[in-house]
């Protein structure tokens, strides 16, 4: 799991949306750790090509790991293992602490940014809530153009959709979100035990 452009003037931010952009921080700024389900739709630039996927997501501070059909990310933090199941392959990286990435921590905790521009955009049913939709846009071009927000009335994030640069969208859905669980911090480190034969990629 898991997520720029050119900007609206900081000064010029929407009221509406500043306030439930607000809100929702500070209550993401109490949150220890989460556990959740989430979709994934990947929608190609010319629109046809889509691609859907359901895993599992738990984050606790910066570390994360998210469990796909064919694929797990883990982070602590500083160190990202992608490993790609079909492959038998094991991409080891660091983790990208700049402004210009969109890890799973910041897309699902770090609503508020003085260098991204917010725009209420109105509201909507998601997963079966009325959500407020909120535009954010970085001042800086970069992977991404734009996000948008969904919102729930207990300023929770119910579902995000990332603008890609290259016209691609990816549309997420959070479910059975459970707050400051309990988490082991070996679910946040690799184990090549847990992984046997798969070939070691180091990219760092």
């Amino acid at each position: 799991m898991l997520i720029l452009w050119a900007s609206l003037p900081v000064h010029a931010q929407d009221a509406k949306a500043e306030k439930i952009v607000a809100a929702t921080q500070q209550k993401l700024n109490q949150l220890k750790s989460l556990k959740a389900q989430f979709s994934i739709q990947i929608i190609g630039r010319n629109r046809k090509a889509q691609t859907r996927q359901k895993g599992t997501i738990d984050m606790k501070g910066a570390q994360f790991h998210i469990t796909l059909p064919e694929q797990e990310i883990i982070s602590d933090g500083k160190t990202v293992w992608t490993v790609l199941k079909e492959a038998k392959e094991v991409q080891v990286s660091n983790s990208d602490a700049s402004d210009e990435s969109l890890s799973p921590t910041k897309f699902f905790t770090k609503v508020y940014d003085k260098h991204k521009s917010y725009r209420y955009l109105g509201s909507r049913k998601v997963a079966g809530k009325t959500c407020d939709i909120i535009e954010m846009k970085p001042q800086k071009p970069g992977q991404f153009t734009r996000v948008e927000l969904a919102i729930d009335h207990n300023h929770q994030i119910a579902a995000g959709t990332v603008f890609q640069k290259d016209g691609s969208r990816y549309l997420y859905e959070m479910s059975a979100v459970h707050l400051n669980p309990s988490l082991s911090e070996s679910l946040f480190r690799y184990d090549s035990k847990m992984h046997p034969n798969m070939e070691l990629v180091d990219l760092r």
